[in-house]
């Protein structure tokens, strides 16, 4: 189906990814919207969509290999089990770890954080001295960014209501980035752990985690980081990324959702005691007590999300053969023609840094004498789908004075028509609401 968009304002290089033969791996990119309407999908950062290797690999388990891991000595059980260790370790060399064991499986970013939170509550009361390695209590702190979606926030909020610890922050600039002035002071020897975005979701901002990340350490403080913007988009490895702990969503990354991954250094982990008990995590059941796997067995009670697991590690080959410096520069590329499509329209202001650096591609705006809600709705109106509200991240459009922001995320599928679309549909909106 032909596209009908503006034309374009200047000469367009080459786009680093062949935009329409991606498009053919996506079903859902083939359906219309809104009474025949080609459907535009801007809403990557809040779920991607999934290529066809995704659905079959899905598929082929329910239909072929269809038993609980690690359980049972039949054959189907062992095929079972093989695919979803493989795709542990598809995801373990995705990110640059070399441990199959450092690789939890969660059901996303939300619980893989949530999972070291409480894992390091149940630290003050473990019998077990290991595991009381990194207990929290009253005087300790914990350090996040005025930047996070609310699952790198609320967590550590109710974390330390637990333990009276305190919550320490850095803030914002005025375009958008960390304010790191402060960094050595509000991260000090009462810092026990440091949970900081790599890329914002609402702002786009790629944060600079080498000199967080050493602060951190040089006081002794784990650093969590929130790769649920960053995994999907650019190359991350985890051994030069130096931190403790990586936490990000299947769905977000071509996969399916009910699956998410927690990196930790086993080091780190072995010590943790686990978030949930049942089977699968234990070592020996008595009636009169417990002792619990090794992980990542520990932290992975009951029956695990394989068909989920097996469609990430399609996922994670989908991207692998893309490759994830092309589809950086791919995004890169889409962020600066947007953010110049944007420029061009009066009334249109960018929330978050005004150019590529140190950016990702999530664009959020506000339209002049318009709700972000009412430009959202005229933009589905015409088949454009994008994100409007404060996007998890509250504190972020308090700290920008906007009610609220219009976002729209590319990804691997995006091309500059989608973002020529976009353009139109503003104006569009501009026109019905009498803005312009």
């Amino acid at each position: 189906m032909t596209r009908t968009v503006s034309r374009p304002t200047r000469a367009r290089a080459p786009l680093p990814l062949d935009v329409e033969a991606i498009r053919a791996d996506f079903p859902i990119l083939s359906r219309t919207v809104r009474d025949g309407k080609h459907l535009v999908y801007l809403d990557s950062g809040a779920t991607s969509q999934k290529p066809r290797a995704v659905l079959d690999a899905e598929r082929d388990f329910y239909e072929n290999h269809n038993a609980a891991v690690h359980r049972g000595a039949h054959q189907l059980a062992e095929e079972a089990t093989d695919l979803y260790e493989a795709a542990r370790a598809k995801v373990a060399r995705f990110i640059g770890s070399d441990d199959d064991r450092e690789i939890v499986f969660t059901r996303n970013t939300t619980e893989a954080i949530n999972l070291v939170a409480y894992a390091l509550s149940n630290a003050a009361t473990a019998k077990e001295p290991e595991f009381r390695t990194y207990a929290l209590g009253q005087g300790d702190e914990i350090v996040v960014t005025e930047m996070e979606h609310h699952a790198n926030l609320v967590p550590w909020q109710q974390l330390c209501e637990r333990t009276g610890a305190t919550l320490r922050w850095l803030g914002l600039t005025d375009d958008g980035r960390l304010d790191l002035s402060d960094l050595g002071t509000v991260v000090n020897e009462r810092t026990k752990l440091v949970a900081v975005t790599h890329q914002s979701n609402i702002l786009g901002t790629i944060n600079p985690l080498e000199p967080i990340i050493a602060r951190a350490h040089s006081v002794g403080a784990l650093v969590l980081v929130d790769g649920a913007q960053s995994v999907p988009h650019q190359p991350v490895d985890v051994q030069a990324m130096g931190a403790d702990f990586l936490a990000f969503s299947g769905h977000k990354m071509l996969g399916p959702s009910g699956i998410g991954v927690l990196w930790g250094r086993y080091e780190i982990l072995d010590k943790l005691p686990p978030f949930l008990t049942g089977g699968s995590m234990i070592e020996v059941v008595r009636m009169e007590g417990s002792t619990f796997a090794a992980p990542p067995q520990r932290f992975e009670a009951g029956v695990p999300m394989t068909a989920q697991a097996i469609g990430l590690g399609a996922a994670v080959d989908y991207l692998t053969e893309l490759g994830m410096e092309n589809v950086e520069a791919h995004e890169k590329a889409l962020t600066a023609y947007a953010l110049e499509r944007l420029a061009e329209i009066p009334g249109v202001t960018v929330i978050g840094p005004p150019d590529t650096v140190a950016r990702g591609g999530a664009v959020s705006f506000t339209v002049e004498g318009i709700h972000p809600h009412d430009v959202g709705q005229v933009l589905d109106d015409l088949g454009i789908a994008v994100r409007v509200g404060h996007h998890c991240a509250w504190p972020v459009v308090r700290r920008y004075g906007v009610p609220a922001t219009t976002r729209a995320t590319f990804y691997v599928h995006s091309g500059y028509d989608d973002i020529d679309a976009l353009a139109d549909g503003i104006r569009a909106a501009q026109k019905f609401f009498g803005a312009v």
